[in-house]
């Protein structure tokens, strides 16, 4: 790092993919729905503070037709244990369109991030791909990482960062990612080392006392630096998921944007990272509170900026200024060694 600070944000883009397993639709449909209203009012702040933002795309969201979703499935899908994990056997039942069916489809969406400036579309997997579930492979893994690429392509879009779903983050498939073209990866928060919006192995010891660190300062500030996997791939580990208004004890609001600024501080004055990210569906409900907030955190990015230099990244730029400053180190030492071998 270069000493002036790097704010960055991820955004895990899945709508009804993300949370077909863990929540039933129904019930959970106004935050979906509300996606189509939250994206472009978080674009528009994102391109007023000019905040670059990576967004991990579910690669089942890049259609806006059945029949050309249906001929974009890898032959190749993830044999889980529990064959509920599997979205494929949902996706005779989906709607024929993206108007038909406002769940599934989010290529209009992506469209408008596209179109907003330093905005990076990065995969979330193909199918919502859980990496650390008895039963599926690696080359299931490697089969769904390819249609993502396939799926992005055609909307001219290299996919160069990822995200795990449910952060299950697995380094024996760093390799696979960097084969795939991944540069960067986004790692589990340091402090935990468990699924933020998980859970699954966690106690509710565990699960309080990570809630209470988004109020308080019981972590440290987990800001971080790229760490360069052997893989090739860079990790840029998150720093904290940005709780959204029906998650916050509103009295205490206060104290989780004290949190988040002291913290932001930190890494503007250390020359180190703050990497927050959530989800879009997280801003589907209570939309106004949650832009709110949002704007309180970016109207301090904006301070830090003026004052120390702090500048904003997406993952793949900042896997970019890494992978090439890993480079110009390595030139040094292998001059001498070739100049030997020409003597």
């Amino acid at each position: 790092m270069d000493g002036t600070g790097t704010f960055t944000i991820s955004l895990d883009f899945e709508l009804a993919w993300g949370i077909r397993d863990k929540r039933r639709l129904p019930g959970y449909a106004p935050n979906i729905l509300g996606v189509r209203d939250a994206v472009p009012r978080m674009l528009e702040l994102f391109e007023r503070y000019g905040v670059h933002v990576t967004w991990a795309t579910v690669g089942l969201l890049f259609f806006d037709d059945k029949e050309d979703l249906l001929g974009h499935l890898p032959a190749q899908r993830p044999s889980y244990a529990d064959p509920a994990l599997s979205p494929y056997p949902l996706i005779a039942g989906i709607g024929a369109n993206e108007r038909a069916d406002p769940y599934h489809y989010g290529l209009s969406l992506i469209r408008q991030v596209q179109q907003c400036p330093a905005q990076e579309i990065g995969s979330h997997t193909f199918s919502h791909y859980y990496c650390l579930e008895p039963g599926q492979t690696p080359a299931e893994f490697r089969a769904d990482l390819a249609a993502a690429k396939r799926a992005a392509a055609r909307l001219g879009i290299a996919l160069r960062s990822l995200v795990f779903p449910r952060n299950q983050f697995s380094l024996a498939y760093l390799r696979i990612c960097r084969e795939a073209g991944i540069d960067a990866v986004r790692g589990i928060q340091g402090p935990w080392r468990a699924h933020e919006d998980h859970g699954r192995d966690e106690s509710i010891l565990v699960r309080g006392h990570r809630r209470l660190d988004q109020y308080l300062p019981l972590t440290g500030h987990n800001c971080v630096t790229p760490q360069h996997h052997e893989s090739g791939v860079v990790d840029i580990r998150s720093s904290r998921f940005l709780l959204p208004a029906s998650s916050r004890i509103r009295s205490l609001s206060f104290l989780c944007l004290r949190r988040l600024r002291r913290s932001m501080s930190h890494a503007a004055r250390s020359g180190s990272i703050y990497h927050l990210w959530w989800h879009p569906h997280n801003f589907g409900r209570d939309l106004a509170d949650n832009i709110a907030f949002l704007t309180r955190v970016l109207d301090h990015y904006r301070k830090l900026s003026e004052e120390f230099g702090m500048r904003s990244r997406n993952m793949g730029e900042i896997a970019g200024a890494t992978l090439a400053g890993a480079s110009a180190v390595r030139q040094p030492r292998d001059r001498p060694v070739e100049s030997a071998v020409g003597d």
